[in-house]
């Protein structure tokens, strides 16, 4: 399993919300580049990063944050937030991004995530962020209309290369991993799982961890990590204790 810290953008700084309001920023890097070479020297192979202010406005917004963090360090990048067509996706692509997630696109334009697949194996993701088992798009601000189980079947023979589910009213609050929505969903696909939203402890890790044969590929951490209630040398050992 691969934990990836997360660094969400907003306003050209590093930023964690609490179930995605944008109005509960807080602040914990005004130097993006520089909490990414924090991570990296901590040990990460990963690192997962958001345009939050790029999902609101449908477009990238914070392309020079990502940008320095990409000639900062040297690990794989995926990038969500504001990637909706596929000059976007070519573009963040042949910058060094390794890895994009589409999320509101997924649900609005299904088809580019199916050309994007084909055009680029292995470097697309579908994100699916759900609140209540119901689909939120455009930086979480709207109902998508869709169940996430059904919207993660439309693209089970798309090629894509991960699903990043969020349960939403844990993002940020730091209340433990919703283990059960993750394994229910990966259970039902080919794809491989990534979770994301409320992971608080080792304990939800190794919660992951238990399940990870239904699926679970990978484990995103982001608030947690920044108050240091998970260790960053801790996290790692007890995921590279399985693998060895």
């Amino acid at each position: 399993m691969i934990v990836y810290p997360a660094i969400d953008l907003k306003g050209g700084q590093a930023v964690r919300l609490l179930r995605g309001a944008m109005d509960s920023a807080t602040v914990f890097n005004d130097d993006p580049a520089a909490q990414a070479r924090c991570f990296v020297e901590a040990g990460f192979s990963w690192l997962h990063l958001v345009d939050l202010d790029g999902a609101f406005a449908g477009k990238p917004v914070n392309r020079t944050a990502v940008e320095n963090i990409l000639a900062a360090v040297g690990v794989p990048v995926q990038l969500g937030g504001g990637i909706r067509d596929m000059a976007t996706i070519e573009d963040w692509l042949g910058a060094g991004v390794r890895r994009v997630i589409l999320g509101t696109a997924a649900v609005e334009t299904p088809d580019l995530v199916r050309q994007a697949s084909a055009a680029f194996p292995g470097q697309i993701a579908v994100g699916i962020d759900a609140r209540a088992g119901r689909v939120a798009v455009k930086g979480w601000a709207d109902d998508g209309g869709i169940d996430a189980h059904d919207l993660a079947r439309r693209f089970a023979d798309a090629g894509v290369a991960a699903i990043v589910y969020t349960d939403i009213d844990r993002d940020g609050a730091l209340q433990g991993v919703n283990v059960e929505a993750t394994r229910d969903l990966a259970r039902i696909l080919e794809i491989p799982v990534i979770a994301s939203g409320g992971v608080a402890s080792l304990d939800d890790i190794a919660a992951l961890m238990a399940v990870e044969d239904a699926g679970i590929a990978g484990v995103i951490c982001g608030r947690a990590l920044y108050d240091g209630r998970i260790d960053p040398a801790s996290a790692l050992a007890l995921v590279n204790s399985k693998a060895a």
